[in-house]
């Protein structure tokens, strides 16, 4: 799987209409419907505004497409077929079309939504999906240091830390650390 770093637009004038192409990074629902509100505000003239995406979730993958008025399968499956296709998660990918007096016809429509979403993701920056764990841990004072340096080593990161008689720790790393830092420390628990 595969994510997407930064927002990214392209541009296509194909037979007198304008398409945009814009990818952006979401994590949730929430954050694509203030994606698709915040392409709405800036393009208040447009004709169509497509789109696409797909998103991790614990219940696995969640997906939507909209063809937003142009005929049925030709504008928003056309760009989810991009995002499928390079497994791409947590990602909106919309085309946003101001007509331009030429009719192009379905087959047209559907290479013109499609093209435009694939130059858009060929222009964004993508980067490997990493499953992360959150681990919960206690440890004795002694061990804070060399625990530290094994989950620095693992890439991991400490979420919170309480100091009592012994230390309690959430801590995120990647899931395939897991079994390297409690082969490290098999006394901490988990």
């Amino acid at each position: 799987m595969n994510l997407v770093k930064s927002c990214q637009t392209i541009e296509a004038l194909i037979k007198k209409s304008r398409f945009i192409g814009a990818i952006m990074p979401c994590a949730d629902e929430r954050e694509v419907l203030q994606s698709l509100k915040q392409l709405h505000e800036q393009h208040p003239n447009a004709t169509h505004i497509a789109f696409a995406y797909r998103l991790k979730t614990a219940q696995g993958i969640v997906y939507r497409f909209h063809d937003a008025g142009e005929p049925t399968g030709t504008a928003g499956k056309p760009i989810y077929q991009h995002l499928e296709g390079n497994d791409i998660i947590n990602v909106l990918a919309a085309v946003i079309r101001y007509y331009g007096g030429i009719k192009l016809g379905a087959g047209g429509l559907t290479r013109a939504y499609s093209n435009t979403a694939k130059q858009a993701l060929d222009a964004a920056t993508l980067y490997p999906y990493i499953e992360m764990a959150t681990l919960n841990v206690t440890l004795d004072y002694a061990q804070m240091q060399p625990f530290e340096y094994q989950l620095k080593k693992l890439d991991g990161i400490i979420i919170r830390q309480a100091f009592a008689e012994q230390i309690r720790l959430t801590v995120q790393l990647p899931a395939s650390g897991v079994a390297d830092l409690n082969n490290a420390f098999p006394s901490v628990g988990s």
